[in-house]
């Protein structure tokens, strides 16, 4: 399931304005199935929900001091006052400017070990999802599983303190509802997706990403691409089809539940657009995922009773003839790293420009398909290899037009 990066694949802060600081240290900007750098004109999301308003500019930072906080300074250039607060659901956005490089060792260090920790609860997550949907095929109640253990550690971290627990108001939760909608969605299309075809052709199927960002762009917000960005999405759709044709396990439910999931991550961005609450209380973007993956639980809880029963006791697994301890431990290690490779990569857009975690996202894509190919021994034509490693490389060439793309705009 990804963040999406969303690509769960996949973060917000809704921040207030601070005294200017006179830091001269730099710092790294911060952003459900996946951030752009913030400043008058920009907005950071969490691959949900982003924040623009005419103030100061505010930007929501991790510095390499380490009581600079989350707030950087204010721009001293204010603009024109304004009476609302935008609150915007994005993918991870690719087109962000670079930020300077940490020099310091220990930095370098760290960094790496967030991008390793990353790529390992990714893996871990995939192998054991799969293992818990092949035998167990209800993935409305796996998917219920995994919100279920992240709404127990949420309220673990905000009683003992682990955490600031926020104080979110009518107005704010409105504008984050639709974000969980999709935010359920894209991981239950996924799990969907996993429990049907192989854990190696759901994400070469969600690879396709960027091509359903630029439709949906160009159909509902009037974001045209120009040409590079459109050259980039022929060899990802040419890819994903020539992977499909050559699939072993390949079948139209599986396919189509990728595809959903898609849809879905990608029209946080869309749907993000719409909806302006008053800001009272700043909210970063592990808060929102926090409240996201609450919220995710409420809403699928009943869908998940009505559609497919309780089916998750030990009396109807002893029933069905599964291995009750086994199946209660693979989905508890599926749904902690569910969770923990979210809140990492969260901890490296911190630390990094939104492009260099999109580059990331797609060596950590590549890490996946390959360890899982491994693990479950899954057959892989020749043909089938060329189409998925030339739909990744699309995913990478879309990444380096995106910036190239918004570099005027930054001026």
């Amino acid at each position: 399931m990804q963040s999406s990066a969303i690509s769960f694949s996949p973060s917000i802060s809704l921040t207030k304005p601070r005294k200017p600081s006179n830091s001269n240290h730099p710092s790294s900007f911060y952003g459900f199935n996946p951030i752009s750098q913030l400043s008058p004109s920009r907005s950071l999301g969490f691959g949900s929900v982003a924040l623009s308003r005419r103030l100061p500019s505010i930007s929501c930072s991790s510095s390499s001091r380490p009581n600079d906080g989350w707030i950087s300074a204010p721009s001293l250039v204010p603009e024109r006052e304004s009476e609302g607060v935008e609150v915007r659901a994005t993918s991870v956005p690719e087109s962000a400017g670079e930020v300077p490089k940490s020099k310091a060792l220990p930095d370098t260090l760290v960094l790496g070990s967030l991008f390793g920790f990353w790529y390992l609860f990714n893996i871990y997550f995939n192998i054991y999802n799969k293992q818990v949907l092949k035998v167990f095929q209800y993935p409305v109640t796996v998917t219920l599983v995994q919100f279920a253990v992240g709404t127990v550690l949420v309220t673990l971290m905000w009683m003992f303190n682990l955490y600031k627990r926020p104080k979110i108001s009518g107005s704010q939760l409105a504008a984050i509802l639709p974000l969980a909608v999709v935010h359920t969605l894209g991981n239950l299309f996924t799990n969907m997706s996993l429990g049907k075809v192989s854990v190696s052709f759901t994400h070469t199927i969600k690879a396709m990403e960027p091509f359903f960002s630029v439709v949906l762009s160009a159909m509902f917000l009037g974001e045209f691409p120009t040409l590079w960005v459109v050259s980039s999405l022929v060899p990802i759709v040419g890819g994903v089809a020539l992977a499909s044709m050559t699939e072993a396990s390949f079948n139209w439910a599986g396919f189509w539940s990728a595809m959903a999931s898609n849809l879905t991550n990608q029209s946080r961005n869309v749907l993000s657009k719409k909806f302006m609450v008053k800001k009272e209380e700043s909210l970063d973007n592990i808060t929102l995922f926090s409240i996201i993956t609450i919220m995710s639980f409420i809403l699928l809880a009943p869908a998940a009773i009505f559609m497919e029963g309780v089916k998750f006791t030990p009396a109807y697994l002893q029933s069905a003839e599964l291995n009750v301890r086994q199946i209660y431990t693979r989905s508890l290690i599926a749904a902690l790293c569910f969770h923990a490779y979210q809140q990492v990569s969260y901890m490296i857009l911190q630390r990094v420009s939104p492009v260099t975690h999109s580059v990331g996202n797609c060596v950590k894509r590549v890490v996946v398909i390959v360890t899982s190919v491994l693990f479950f021994r899954t057959p892989v034509s020749p043909i089938n290899s060329v189409g998925t490693g030339v739909a990744l490389a699309g995913v990478f060439l879309y990444s380096r037009v995106k910036r190239i793309k918004s570099k005027p705009k930054t001026a």
